[in-house]
C-alpha cells in the first residue's frame, strides 16, 4: 500500500492487492482520520479529500498506514436481488467462448454473490467483484453506440448493469427493469461501493 500526494487536497492510496481497496474504503468511511472529505475508491486505488486547513498529507498519510486493509469488513448492508431476463444479444457468443451452454452461463452468473467494488464510466455504472472465472471475457471488439438502460453485462472479471442508456463494448447477457440509478432517490445509486448484490433470473424477468 502507498499513499502518494494528488495535488494540495488529496492522497491517492495505491495497492497491488485490488481486494484491499474496499477493506481500506470500509476503515476509513466508519472512522475517518481528521480531515478527511471525500472516498473515491477505484480497481487497485482509493483517492482521499482532504480539508487543508484541517489536515495535511504527511500526517494523513501516517494515519492511513496505520490502518489494515483485512481487519475490517465492508459494512453490513441488505443484499441487493437484482431480477434478471436472460436473453442478451451476447449470451450465445459468451456460451461458446466460455464451452458451456447458455444455461450453465446463467446458472453461473445467478449463483455469484457479488460486490460494488467502485462506481466509474457513467453515473451508477458500479464494477460488481465476484464474476465466476469462467465468465471472465473480453469487452467486444466494436463497442454497441447505444447499450439500453438495465442491460447486464459483463466483461473481464467484472459484471455490471447500464444505468442508463450509452454506448458501451461489454458483453450483454441479460436484461432487468430494476432501477440502479435515480436522481429522485437518497442517494441515487442503489449499487454504491460495498454494497452486496445477487442476480435472479427466477422472477418473471426469467421467462423467455
Amino acid at each position: 500500500m502507498r499513499v502518494l500526494p494528488y495535488g494540495a487536497r488529496a492522497a491517492m492510496v495505491d495497492f497491488d492487492d485490488p481486494s484491499e481497496v474496499l477493506g481500506l474504503h470500509a476503515s476509513l468511511e466508519q472512522d475517518p482520520p481528521d480531515g478527511v472529505v471525500e472516498l473515491v475508491p477505484a480497481a487497485r486505488t482509493l483517492l482521499v479529500r482532504f480539508d487543508p486547513g484541517r489536515t495535511h498529507h504527511d500526517r494523513l498519510a501516517g494515519s492511513i498506514l496505520d490502518r489494515s486493509t483485512v481487519d475490517i469488513a465492508p459494512r453490513e448492508a441488505a443484499e441487493i436481488v437484482v431480477p434478471v431476463r436472460y436473453d442478451g444479444p451476447d449470451l450465445a457468443d459468451v456460451a461458446a467462448a466460455a464451452g458451456l451452454s447458455a444455461e450453465a452461463v446463467v446458472r453461473r452468473h445467478e449463483d455469484g454473490t457479488y460486490v460494488s467494488a467502485f462506481c466509474g464510466f457513467a453515473p451508477g455504472f458500479a464494477y460488481l467483484t465476484g464474476l465466476d472465472p469462467a465468465l471472465h471475457m473480453p469487452r467486444r471488439s466494436s463497442p454497441r453506440t447505444r447499450v439500453p438502460a438495465g442491460s447486464v453485462a459483463i466483461a473481464g472479471e467484472y459484471t455490471a448493469v447500464y444505468p442508463h442508456a450509452s454506448p458501451g463494448g461489454w458483453q450483454l447477457i441479460g436484461r432487468t427493469t430494476l432501477p440502479v440509478w435515480d436522481v429522485e432517490r437518497d442517494p441515487p445509486n442503489l449499487l454504491t461501493p460495498g454494497t452486496r448484490i445477487r442476480f435472479s433470473g427466477s422472477s418473471d424477468l426469467s421467462r423467455r
